[in-house]
């Protein structure tokens, strides 16, 4: 059977799944779509989707399958019974898991003839078809080579490297960066609400002050790397005297102090562990203490098993 290179199924069609389908089929994509609750698919079919009644009519129509559904259990309900079709197909799942999922599922498609890419939408539902928008993949480079226009019509398709697991792993990495950094931003913007200032005004100066923090991170990325922390911008021991001021502040104001908190325990056992005159980027050291402790726990239950 021949196909027309661009045309493209999607199985899956939540929120996310129909964003990528309708995406798809705006930028001319011949797209195919399978749901389990069919319904979902008739807004795409009005505007000229194929609809295909089973996930094996799905597979069959498209040399390229983007799988987009709630979970790994989902995926593999769905495509186990038929997994011996999606021979010489490349799959391209954008189901959110974790990277030993992504290996798994990699080591899956592999076994039944599959070409696999993983991938992460880094961005919500109406921001898919924007150029801005990144979209990791970790896995074939076959596949994204030979489908980089299709899924460029998505979002920018950044390739983080051949181990599946990579985009599940920057994906993991990337939300708890938003996670913390929004947090502190509403942290900031409920300490100075309290002097009634609006978070509209507020908030240019923080997006400001971000700008700055960027050239932090950079400086910093590279002594994590070597393992060297020169204290010469503004030392741990310094940053704990300051983090003191905003307790303060807050405490005063009755905002809770549980993040603020949080950090000025990290920044105290990286002390205790004697990088107080380092730079903050020394707190890495205690963050990463889990993980050797972890690695030593296990070898010592290597060696007590022998």
């Amino acid at each position: 059977m021949s196909f027309d290179r661009s045309a493209v199924t999607v199985i899956g069609l939540g929120s996310m799944g129909s964003a990528l389908a309708a995406t798809l089929l705006e930028r001319g994509h011949a797209t195919t779509v399978w749901n389990r609750s069919a319904h979902k698919a008739q807004a795409l079919v009005d505007r000229g989707a194929r609809p295909a009644a089973t996930p094996e009519e799905a597979i069959a129509a498209s040399p390229l399958i983007i799988v987009c559904v709630l979970d790994y259990d989902a995926l593999h309900t769905t495509l186990d019974p038929i997994a011996d079709s999606l021979a010489g197909k490349a799959v391209v799942n954008l189901t959110s898991g974790t990277p030993e999922q992504a290996q798994e599922a990699a080591a899956w498609a592999r076994s039944y003839g599959a070409d696999y890419l993983d991938g992460a939408i880094m961005t919500t539902p109406p921001g898919v078809g924007n150029p801005e928008m990144m979209f990791l993949y970790s896995g074939s480079q076959t596949v994204l080579d030979a489908h980089r226009p299709t899924l460029a019509t998505l979002g920018e398709p950044l390739l983080l490297g051949a181990d599946p697991g990579l985009a599940s792993l920057y994906d993991a990495a990337l939300l708890g960066l938003m996670w913390s950094t929004m947090t502190g931003w509403l942290h900031g913007t409920a300490l100075v609400g309290a002097e009634k200032t609006e978070a509209t005004a507020f908030t240019p100066v923080a997006i400001r002050w971000l700008s700055a923090v960027n050239g932090f991170l950079t400086t910093y990325a590279s002594q994590v790397d070597a393992g060297r922390y020169p204290g010469d911008d503004a030392t741990v021991d310094v940053q704990i005297a300051a983090i003191d001021h905003l307790l303060h502040a807050a405490a005063a104001r009755g905002i809770d102090n549980a993040l603020p908190e949080l950090l000025k325990a990290t920044m105290e056992r990286t002390r205790d562990a004697g990088h107080g005159s380092d730079s903050y980027a020394s707190v890495i050291e205690v963050l990463r203490k889990g993980t050797k402790e972890e690695t030593r726990r296990k070898a010592q239950e290597e060696v007590g098993s022998v």
